[in-house]
Protein backbone atom coordinates (compact mmCIF):
# COMPACT_ATOMS: atom_id res chain seq x y z
CA UNK A 1 0.00 0.00 0.00
CA UNK A 2 0.69 3.58 -0.15
CA UNK A 3 0.27 5.49 2.70
CA UNK A 4 0.17 8.94 3.90
CA UNK A 5 0.95 10.11 7.70
CA UNK A 6 -0.41 13.76 7.74
CA UNK A 7 0.87 15.26 11.38
CA UNK A 8 2.60 18.17 12.67
CA UNK A 9 5.83 16.96 13.28
CA UNK A 10 7.47 14.05 12.66
CA UNK A 11 9.69 13.70 15.63
CA UNK A 12 9.10 11.04 18.25
CA UNK A 13 10.82 13.28 20.92
CA UNK A 14 8.10 15.92 20.88
CA UNK A 15 4.89 13.50 22.72
CA UNK A 16 3.35 10.74 22.80
CA UNK A 17 1.42 11.09 19.68
CA UNK A 18 4.69 11.88 17.78
CA UNK A 19 6.21 8.51 19.33
CA UNK A 20 3.62 6.51 18.69
CA UNK A 21 3.60 8.20 14.96
CA UNK A 22 7.18 7.51 14.08
CA UNK A 23 6.82 3.82 15.69
CA UNK A 24 4.02 2.91 13.48
CA UNK A 25 5.32 4.42 10.15
CA UNK A 26 8.22 2.55 10.83
CA UNK A 27 6.53 -1.05 11.62
CA UNK A 28 4.37 0.04 8.21
CA UNK A 29 7.96 0.42 5.87
CA UNK A 30 9.20 -2.71 7.72
CA UNK A 31 6.20 -4.49 6.21
CA UNK A 32 6.77 -2.97 2.96
CA UNK A 33 4.71 -1.01 2.57
CA UNK A 34 5.72 2.72 0.99
CA UNK A 35 4.80 5.70 3.66
CA UNK A 36 4.98 9.00 3.00
CA UNK A 37 5.03 11.61 5.59
CA UNK A 38 3.66 14.74 5.68
CA UNK A 39 4.16 17.17 8.16
CA UNK A 40 6.18 20.20 9.15
CA UNK A 41 9.51 18.98 10.51
CA UNK A 42 11.17 15.67 9.53
CA UNK A 43 13.40 14.15 12.00
CA UNK A 44 14.70 10.58 10.59
CA UNK A 45 13.90 7.48 12.74
CA UNK A 46 15.88 5.06 14.00
CA UNK A 47 15.45 1.75 12.75
CA UNK A 48 16.46 -1.43 15.66
CA UNK A 49 19.83 -2.00 13.78
CA UNK A 50 20.98 1.66 14.18
CA UNK A 51 20.17 2.71 10.25
CA UNK A 52 17.87 5.69 9.33
CA UNK A 53 14.88 5.39 7.93
CA UNK A 54 15.24 8.79 6.19
CA UNK A 55 16.00 6.59 2.69
CA UNK A 56 12.61 4.83 2.37
CA UNK A 57 10.10 7.19 4.46
CA UNK A 58 9.39 9.95 1.99
CA UNK A 59 8.58 12.86 3.64
CA UNK A 60 6.37 16.09 1.57
CA UNK A 61 7.05 19.13 3.94
CA UNK A 62 4.32 21.62 5.03
CA UNK A 63 5.59 25.27 5.02
CA UNK A 64 5.55 26.63 8.25
CA UNK A 65 2.58 28.37 9.32
CA UNK A 66 0.90 29.31 12.43
CA UNK A 67 -2.84 29.57 11.03
CA UNK A 68 -4.18 26.14 11.17
CA UNK A 69 -6.74 26.39 8.40
CA UNK A 70 -3.88 27.36 6.33
CA UNK A 71 -2.40 24.87 6.92
CA UNK A 72 -4.94 22.05 6.65
CA UNK A 73 -5.93 23.57 3.25
CA UNK A 74 -2.33 23.22 2.33
CA UNK A 75 -2.41 19.46 3.27
CA UNK A 76 -5.33 19.33 1.09
CA UNK A 77 -3.91 20.81 -1.85
CA UNK A 78 -0.53 19.19 -1.37
CA UNK A 79 -2.37 15.66 -1.33
CA UNK A 80 -5.01 16.08 -3.76
CA UNK A 81 -4.57 14.25 -7.31
CA UNK A 82 -1.81 11.84 -5.55
CA UNK A 83 -1.69 8.39 -6.17
CA UNK A 84 -2.26 7.12 -2.43
CA UNK A 85 -4.47 4.06 -1.17
CA UNK A 86 -4.53 5.85 2.43
CA UNK A 87 -4.26 9.03 3.84
CA UNK A 88 -3.87 8.88 7.97
CA UNK A 89 -4.57 11.82 9.67
CA UNK A 90 -3.31 12.58 13.12
CA UNK A 91 -5.48 15.06 13.69
CA UNK A 92 -4.56 17.99 11.43
CA UNK A 93 -6.48 18.76 7.98
CA UNK A 94 -9.47 17.51 7.14
CA UNK A 95 -8.96 16.08 4.00
CA UNK A 96 -7.95 11.99 4.38
CA UNK A 97 -9.47 8.78 4.60
CA UNK A 98 -8.14 7.99 8.49
CA UNK A 99 -8.99 10.66 11.34
CA UNK A 100 -7.11 9.53 14.36
CA UNK A 101 -6.82 12.75 17.03
CA UNK A 102 -4.31 10.99 19.53
CA UNK A 103 -5.14 14.27 21.40
CA UNK A 104 -9.09 13.04 21.48
CA UNK A 105 -11.92 15.83 20.99
CA UNK A 106 -10.43 19.52 21.51
CA UNK A 107 -13.90 19.69 22.20
CA UNK A 108 -13.75 17.26 25.66
CA UNK A 109 -10.49 18.46 26.35
CA UNK A 110 -11.27 21.87 26.77
CA UNK A 111 -14.02 21.05 29.10
CA UNK A 112 -11.07 18.75 31.40
CA UNK A 113 -9.01 21.84 30.92
CA UNK A 114 -11.35 24.13 32.79
CA UNK A 115 -10.53 21.42 35.72
CA UNK A 116 -7.09 23.65 35.80
CA UNK A 117 -9.21 26.59 36.66
CA UNK A 118 -10.69 27.90 39.72
CA UNK A 119 -14.28 27.15 39.30
CA UNK A 120 -15.43 30.45 39.85
CA UNK A 121 -14.25 30.81 36.41
CA UNK A 122 -15.24 27.86 34.63
CA UNK A 123 -18.69 29.34 33.30
CA UNK A 124 -17.00 32.62 32.24
CA UNK A 125 -14.13 30.61 30.88
CA UNK A 126 -16.73 28.39 28.90
CA UNK A 127 -19.09 31.39 27.69
CA UNK A 128 -16.07 33.53 26.36
CA UNK A 129 -13.54 30.93 25.23
CA UNK A 130 -15.98 30.62 21.97
CA UNK A 131 -15.38 34.53 20.64
CA UNK A 132 -11.57 34.25 21.11
CA UNK A 133 -9.52 33.82 17.32
CA UNK A 134 -7.55 31.38 18.33
CA UNK A 135 -11.09 28.90 19.43
CA UNK A 136 -13.22 30.66 16.53
CA UNK A 137 -10.11 28.70 14.32
CA UNK A 138 -10.32 25.77 16.08
CA UNK A 139 -13.80 25.70 16.02
CA UNK A 140 -13.91 26.26 12.10
CA UNK A 141 -11.05 23.49 11.62
CA UNK A 142 -12.92 20.87 13.79
CA UNK A 143 -16.09 21.44 11.65
CA UNK A 144 -14.36 20.43 8.50
CA UNK A 145 -12.13 17.79 10.51
CA UNK A 146 -15.42 15.77 12.02
CA UNK A 147 -17.95 15.29 8.13
CA UNK A 148 -17.15 13.89 5.17
CA UNK A 149 -16.37 10.08 3.88
CA UNK A 150 -13.70 8.66 6.24
CA UNK A 151 -13.53 6.90 9.40
CA UNK A 152 -12.37 8.27 12.24
CA UNK A 153 -10.39 6.28 14.89
CA UNK A 154 -10.54 6.41 18.26
CA UNK A 155 -8.22 5.06 20.99
CA UNK A 156 -10.47 4.38 23.51
CA UNK A 157 -13.93 3.46 24.62
CA UNK A 158 -13.48 7.25 26.35
CA UNK A 159 -12.59 8.95 22.73
CA UNK A 160 -15.10 6.82 21.00
CA UNK A 161 -17.97 8.38 23.45
CA UNK A 162 -16.53 11.77 23.14
CA UNK A 163 -16.82 11.38 19.15
CA UNK A 164 -20.55 11.00 19.88
CA UNK A 165 -21.21 13.46 22.03
CA UNK A 166 -19.72 16.19 21.25
CA UNK A 167 -19.02 16.16 17.09
CA UNK A 168 -22.29 13.86 16.54
CA UNK A 169 -20.50 11.13 14.71
CA UNK A 170 -22.72 7.98 13.66
CA UNK A 171 -21.66 4.77 14.95
CA UNK A 172 -20.66 3.79 11.71
CA UNK A 173 -18.12 5.89 11.25
CA UNK A 174 -16.21 5.43 14.20
CA UNK A 175 -13.60 2.50 14.92
CA UNK A 176 -11.95 1.86 18.27
CA UNK A 177 -8.25 0.52 18.21
CA UNK A 178 -6.66 1.06 21.54
CA UNK A 179 -2.50 1.88 21.02
CA UNK A 180 0.36 -0.73 21.57
CA UNK A 181 3.44 -1.07 22.98
CA UNK A 182 6.77 -2.38 21.84
CA UNK A 183 7.04 -4.65 24.64
CA UNK A 184 10.62 -5.86 23.67
CA UNK A 185 12.11 -2.28 24.26
CA UNK A 186 9.91 -1.91 27.44
CA UNK A 187 10.46 -5.44 29.32
CA UNK A 188 10.54 -6.30 32.70
CA UNK A 189 14.28 -8.18 32.89
CA UNK A 190 16.21 -6.17 29.86
CA UNK A 191 16.95 -3.02 31.94
CA UNK A 192 17.63 -4.50 35.53
CA UNK A 193 21.12 -3.08 35.64
CA UNK A 194 19.85 0.46 34.76
CA UNK A 195 17.72 0.14 37.50
CA UNK A 196 20.57 0.08 40.22
CA UNK A 197 22.00 2.30 38.25
CA UNK A 198 19.46 5.51 38.79
CA UNK A 199 18.60 3.89 42.44
CA UNK A 200 22.45 4.82 43.30
CA UNK A 201 22.68 8.30 41.35
CA UNK A 202 19.44 9.18 43.28
CA UNK A 203 20.52 7.74 46.68
CA UNK A 204 17.25 5.40 46.75
CA UNK A 205 17.70 2.94 49.33
CA UNK A 206 16.55 -0.87 48.69
CA UNK A 207 13.74 -0.70 50.85
CA UNK A 208 12.44 2.57 49.47
CA UNK A 209 9.49 2.17 46.86
CA UNK A 210 9.85 4.59 44.16
CA UNK A 211 6.57 6.08 42.27
CA UNK A 212 7.11 7.23 38.81
CA UNK A 213 5.28 9.80 36.48
CA UNK A 214 6.16 10.20 33.18
CA UNK A 215 4.52 13.37 31.69
CA UNK A 216 4.93 16.69 29.39
CA UNK A 217 2.15 18.47 30.88
CA UNK A 218 2.54 17.85 34.60
CA UNK A 219 -0.70 19.36 35.63
CA UNK A 220 -3.00 17.93 33.21
CA UNK A 221 -1.34 14.73 33.88
CA UNK A 222 -2.01 14.70 37.50
CA UNK A 223 1.60 15.79 39.54
CA UNK A 224 -0.13 18.71 42.03
CA UNK A 225 -2.72 15.59 43.45
CA UNK A 226 -0.09 13.19 43.12
CA UNK A 227 2.34 15.55 45.18
CA UNK A 228 -0.62 15.84 47.53
CA UNK A 229 -1.06 12.35 48.17
CA UNK A 230 2.92 11.49 48.22
CA UNK A 231 2.90 14.39 51.41
CA UNK A 232 0.16 12.46 52.92
CA UNK A 233 2.32 8.85 52.90
CA UNK A 234 5.60 10.78 53.90
CA UNK A 235 3.92 11.94 56.95
CA UNK A 236 2.30 8.67 57.74
CA UNK A 237 5.83 7.21 57.83
CA UNK A 238 6.04 5.45 54.28
CA UNK A 239 9.52 4.88 53.38
CA UNK A 240 9.20 5.69 49.33
CA UNK A 241 10.23 8.15 46.45
CA UNK A 242 9.04 10.04 43.98
CA UNK A 243 10.39 10.24 40.39
CA UNK A 244 9.05 12.83 37.94
CA UNK A 245 10.13 12.87 34.22
CA UNK A 246 9.82 15.20 31.34
CA UNK A 247 7.76 17.93 31.78
CA UNK A 248 7.77 22.02 31.73
CA UNK A 249 8.12 25.00 33.75
CA UNK A 250 9.29 22.47 36.55
CA UNK A 251 10.76 25.28 38.72
CA UNK A 252 6.93 25.82 39.89
CA UNK A 253 6.87 22.13 40.47
CA UNK A 254 9.77 22.09 42.69
CA UNK A 255 8.40 24.74 44.74
CA UNK A 256 4.69 23.02 45.29
CA UNK A 257 7.28 19.90 46.52
CA UNK A 258 9.08 22.15 48.68
CA UNK A 259 5.85 23.73 50.54
CA UNK A 260 4.55 20.22 51.16
CA UNK A 261 7.79 19.32 52.52
CA UNK A 262 8.98 16.58 50.65
CA UNK A 263 11.19 18.16 48.46
CA UNK A 264 13.87 15.69 49.73
CA UNK A 265 12.13 12.97 48.44
CA UNK A 266 11.13 14.11 45.00
CA UNK A 267 13.49 13.61 41.65
CA UNK A 268 12.45 16.12 38.72
CA UNK A 269 14.59 14.48 36.24
CA UNK A 270 12.94 16.41 33.28
CA UNK A 271 13.22 15.25 29.65
CA UNK A 272 15.02 12.15 29.32
CA UNK A 273 15.49 9.59 26.03
CA UNK A 274 16.11 6.47 28.20
CA UNK A 275 12.35 6.44 30.34
CA UNK A 276 12.76 2.72 29.64
CA UNK A 277 15.52 2.63 32.26
CA UNK A 278 13.27 4.77 34.29
CA UNK A 279 10.32 2.28 34.78
CA UNK A 280 12.98 -0.34 35.50
CA UNK A 281 14.18 2.02 38.35
CA UNK A 282 10.40 2.35 39.89
CA UNK A 283 7.96 0.36 41.60
CA UNK A 284 4.82 1.41 40.83
CA UNK A 285 3.54 3.92 37.93
CA UNK A 286 1.24 6.93 39.30
CA UNK A 287 -0.69 8.93 36.70
CA UNK A 288 -3.92 10.70 37.97
CA UNK A 289 -4.80 12.62 34.96
CA UNK A 290 -7.40 14.93 34.39
CA UNK A 291 -7.94 14.37 30.31
CA UNK A 292 -5.85 11.58 28.30
CA UNK A 293 -7.50 10.08 25.29
CA UNK A 294 -5.12 7.18 26.53
CA UNK A 295 -1.92 7.03 27.91
CA UNK A 296 1.21 5.58 26.32
CA UNK A 297 2.80 5.98 29.29
CA UNK A 298 0.88 3.32 31.19
CA UNK A 299 0.93 0.81 28.41
CA UNK A 300 4.81 1.64 28.76
CA UNK A 301 4.75 1.16 32.76
CA UNK A 302 2.74 -2.30 32.19
CA UNK A 303 4.67 -3.92 29.66
CA UNK A 304 8.03 -2.85 32.13
CA UNK A 305 6.16 -4.91 34.65
CA UNK A 306 4.84 -2.02 36.56
CA UNK A 307 1.30 -2.08 38.42
CA UNK A 308 -0.15 1.00 37.49
CA UNK A 309 -2.84 3.66 39.47
CA UNK A 310 -4.64 6.40 36.86
CA UNK A 311 -8.17 7.97 36.44
CA UNK A 312 -10.89 7.05 35.11
CA UNK A 313 -10.53 10.13 33.08
CA UNK A 314 -8.05 8.30 30.87
CA UNK A 315 -8.44 5.73 28.51
CA UNK A 316 -5.97 3.27 29.78
CA UNK A 317 -7.71 2.80 32.66
CA UNK A 318 -10.66 0.90 30.81
CA UNK A 319 -8.21 -1.70 30.12
CA UNK A 320 -7.04 -2.45 33.98
CA UNK A 321 -9.00 -4.65 36.26
CA UNK A 322 -8.77 -2.84 39.89
CA UNK A 323 -7.03 -4.57 42.26
CA UNK A 324 -5.20 -6.86 39.37
CA UNK A 325 -3.73 -4.60 37.24
CA UNK A 326 -3.51 -1.21 39.63
CA UNK A 327 -6.41 1.03 40.76
CA UNK A 328 -8.22 3.54 39.14
CA UNK A 329 -9.90 6.48 40.93
CA UNK A 330 -12.56 8.12 39.85
CA UNK A 331 -11.66 11.42 40.61
CA UNK A 332 -7.94 12.54 40.15
CA UNK A 333 -7.75 15.39 41.86
CA UNK A 334 -9.04 13.60 45.02
CA UNK A 335 -5.28 13.09 46.62
CA UNK A 336 -6.93 11.39 49.81
CA UNK A 337 -7.69 8.49 47.52
CA UNK A 338 -4.95 8.65 45.54
CA UNK A 339 -2.97 7.98 48.60
CA UNK A 340 -5.13 5.21 49.69
CA UNK A 341 -4.05 3.53 46.39
CA UNK A 342 -0.65 4.28 46.58
CA UNK A 343 -0.67 3.10 50.51
CA UNK A 344 -1.94 -0.39 48.65
CA UNK A 345 0.88 -0.48 46.31
CA UNK A 346 3.51 -0.32 49.45
CA UNK A 347 2.90 -4.32 49.72
CA UNK A 348 5.70 -5.85 47.93
CA UNK A 349 4.19 -9.25 47.63
CA UNK A 350 0.79 -7.21 45.79
CA UNK A 351 3.37 -5.43 43.61
CA UNK A 352 4.98 -8.85 42.14
CA UNK A 353 1.88 -10.35 41.82
CA UNK A 354 0.34 -7.06 39.83
CA UNK A 355 3.37 -7.08 38.06
CA UNK A 356 3.25 -10.55 36.02
CA UNK A 357 -0.49 -9.58 35.48
CA UNK A 358 0.35 -6.16 33.66
CA UNK A 359 3.01 -7.71 31.75
CA UNK A 360 0.48 -10.17 30.00
CA UNK A 361 -1.80 -7.15 29.84
CA UNK A 362 0.93 -5.69 27.98
CA UNK A 363 1.58 -8.61 25.55
CA UNK A 364 -1.85 -8.38 24.35
CA UNK A 365 -1.67 -4.73 23.52
CA UNK A 366 1.80 -4.98 21.54
CA UNK A 367 2.41 -2.75 18.69
CA UNK A 368 2.45 -5.32 16.16
CA UNK A 369 -1.35 -6.18 17.03
CA UNK A 370 -1.77 -1.99 17.23
CA UNK A 371 -0.35 -2.13 13.83
CA UNK A 372 -2.62 -5.53 12.88
CA UNK A 373 -5.68 -3.32 13.88
CA UNK A 374 -4.84 -0.34 12.13
CA UNK A 375 -4.46 -2.36 8.53
CA UNK A 376 -7.55 -3.72 9.08
CA UNK A 377 -9.15 -0.49 8.69
CA UNK A 378 -6.94 0.90 5.63
CA UNK A 379 -8.18 -2.40 4.27
CA UNK A 380 -11.68 -1.84 5.36
CA UNK A 381 -11.17 1.86 3.04
CA UNK A 382 -9.97 0.18 -0.22
CA UNK A 383 -12.28 -2.55 -0.19
CA UNK A 384 -15.49 0.05 0.24
CA UNK A 385 -13.91 1.86 -2.35
CA UNK A 386 -13.57 -0.89 -5.02
CA UNK A 387 -17.00 -1.50 -3.95
CA UNK A 388 -18.54 1.73 -4.85
CA UNK A 389 -16.09 1.91 -7.81
CA UNK A 390 -17.78 -1.17 -9.51
CA UNK A 391 -20.61 -0.59 -12.11
CA UNK A 392 -24.34 -1.68 -10.95
CA UNK A 393 -25.32 -4.73 -12.52
CA UNK A 394 -28.33 -4.60 -14.48
CA UNK A 395 -31.53 -5.70 -13.13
Amino acid sequence: MKIAIVLDHFDANRGGAEHWTVQFAGRLMNRGHEVHVVSESFCAPQQSNGATAAGTIHWLPIPRTGARLKRAATIESLLRGKNLDVIHDMGVGWYCDVFQPHGGSRRAAFERNLLLTYSVLRPLKRRFAKWLPRYREFDRLMRRQYQGNKLFLAISRMVERDFHQYHNLPETSVRRVYNGVDTDKFHPVRHRAARQSIRNRLRIDDDEVVFLIVAHNLRLKGLPALMRAFARLTRDGARCRLVVVGGKRIASHALRAKRLGISHAVAFEGIVNNTEEYYAAADAYVQPALYDPFGLVVLEAFSSGLPAITSSCTGASELIDPGRHGFVIDDPQDDALLAAAMTRMLDEAQRHTMGQAVRRLALEHSFDKNVDDVIAVYNEIIENRRRSSRPKQAA
